[in-house]
């Protein structure tokens, strides 16, 4: 399921000045069914690759990041084989997303017979049903380009409208040092991000690029503003209307979730969010996404598995950070549910999960808890995720509830810390947030080590690196 926060608007008022119009792609189905399979390869088999030659299988940006975080190339670096997917697609199913770091290959065929064939073949471990329903095509239509402006008036100081919320984390401290994200490679992973490229709040947004794993043919700003209002958190650059928690770090902004069912391929497009994260080098990545039941009871997670272990989101979550990325997970709004738990990736180990609080610094009611199946703290830490500032998709400055939202105000943040002490390991920095809570002599199941001083946090490393 996915977790997006339950979102509450406060809508300004909003500018829209007309433009020209451009091409928009959307959906149709024709009535046939489908089926995706997630195929568990026995190996990758053999592709090739060398540790000893990994710029034949990495990129530039991932090889810099392993150098500089002191990661070493590993075989789950190695792709799976084009043998191995010419085997899978002779069945005739098509490839549709797949995992180095998981030898997994998802297919899809709107035969469902053919998942016996895929277990025939010998380099196949098993077979599992991710997705059921009907194929999607592409139609286009016209859409109006025009820019979106807030009319609001700008405030009496430079963070506007989300003063409070990077004030708590004592952040406004660690921009006046100089550090705002410059130069830090930054993944934003969610389910859409919907006019960010026509939206004045994002002028001066540092793009590396988009990547839409669900759809690869669909841009990521043609549906779902959820990942728009997370991006605001960090990247808005409007001096007096809203500045986010890091506006001068280098964004990429992927889709990974299909908003139009929740199905455990879900996971799938996740992992593959993860690892393309990880081929373009980002330093940090930021997810608000989090599963822990499907449109199906056969796929359903229990309490017991938020071991780090057992879910597939969950151990792709740790391998990132085994390659050297500080991933931030939102904990959840699960609060008040029957769940009340923590979601998938959140129970991960070596990744912050962010928590929600409200402006006196209580728990907010609907951010979910731990701890872990294992008894491990989580959350990690929290930030404030009632009545946080975002912007919408119709550029409109509005207020939002949910750990979707602590979890980008709390990562830009971090970013920014990363920036001023850059020798520090993503284990180092998770530890540096922990050691800066408020409860980081007695962490507890609902707010894990508290709401960080990011400016103590900074104060305090640079210290030990001076004593080094």
């Amino acid at each position: 399921m996915l977790t997006k926060n339950r979102i509450m608007f406060n809508s300004l008022r909003n500018i829209c000045v007309l433009g020209t119009f451009g091409l928009l792609l959307s959906f149709f189905s024709n009535g046939s069914e489908s089926y995706k399979f997630r195929v568990y390869l026995k190996d990758k088999g053999d592709a090739g690759c060398s540790i000893e030659r990994p710029e034949e299988f990495l990129s530039r940006e991932a090889l810099d990041r392993r150098i500089q975080r002191r990661v070493p190339v590993t075989a789950a670096d190695f792709p799976i084989s084009n043998a191995y997917i010419d085997s899978l697609t002779s069945t005739g199913a098509e490839a549709v997303t797949q995992s180095r770091w998981m030898s997994t290959v998802v297919m899809n065929s709107s035969d469902s017979s053919v998942v016996d064939k895929l277990k025939a073949l010998s380099m196949v471990d098993s077979v599992k049903w991710v997705w059921k329903g009907e194929n999607l095509y592409l139609q286009s239509f016209e859409q109006d380009t025009a820019t979106f402006y807030p009319s609001e008036f700008p405030l009496g100081n430079l963070y506007g409208h989300a003063d409070d919320q990077i004030r708590m984390l004592n952040g406004i401290k660690l921009h006046e040092a100089g550090f705002r994200g410059k130069g830090m490679r930054v993944a934003v992973i969610d389910a859409g991000f919907q006019n960010v490229n026509r939206i004045s709040v994002f002028d001066s947004l540092n793009l590396l690029g988009t990547k839409n794993i669900v759809s690869p043919e669909q841009s990521v700003y043609e549906s779902d503003d959820h990942g728009t209002k997370v991006l605001s958190c960090m990247a808005a650059n409007s001096p007096g209307l809203m500045v986010g928690t890091a506006p001068d770090a280098s964004y990429w902004l992927i889709k990974s979730e299909d908003n139009r069912s929740e199905f455990p391929i879900e996971e799938d497009y996740w992992v593959a969010a993860v690892e393309f994260a990880d081929s373009v080098g980002v330093d940090v990545i930021t997810s608000s996404l989090g599963y822990f039941t499907f449109d199906t009871e056969e796929a359903v997670y229990t309490q017991g598995s938020l071991d780090g272990k057992t879910a597939l989101i969950s151990k792709a979550a740790a391998m990132a950070a085994d390659k050297g990325i500080l991933l931030f997970s939102s904990a959840g709004n699960e609060g008040t549910s029957s769940w009340g738990k923590i979601t998938f990736p959140g129970d991960a180990d070596e990744i912050v999960t962010v928590g929600a609080v409200t402006d006196d610094k209580k728990k907010s009611t609907f951010s979910s808890v731990g701890f872990t199946a294992d008894y491990r703290v989580k959350p990690d830490v929290v930030a404030l995720g009632s009545g946080c500032s975002v912007v919408d998709a119709s550029g409109n400055i509005t207020y939002a509830n949910g750990t979707s939202f602590s979890t980008p105000i709390l990562a830009g943040i971090s970013v920014c810390l990363w920036q001023a002490v850059p020798d520090l390991s993503p284990r180092e920095m998770i530890e540096a947030l922990q050691q800066a809570g408020h409860l980081s002599n007695h962490p507890d199941a609902e707010l894990g080590y508290g709401l960080p001083d990011l400016y103590k946090a900074y104060k305090s490393q640079c210290k030990h690196v001076s004593e080094r």
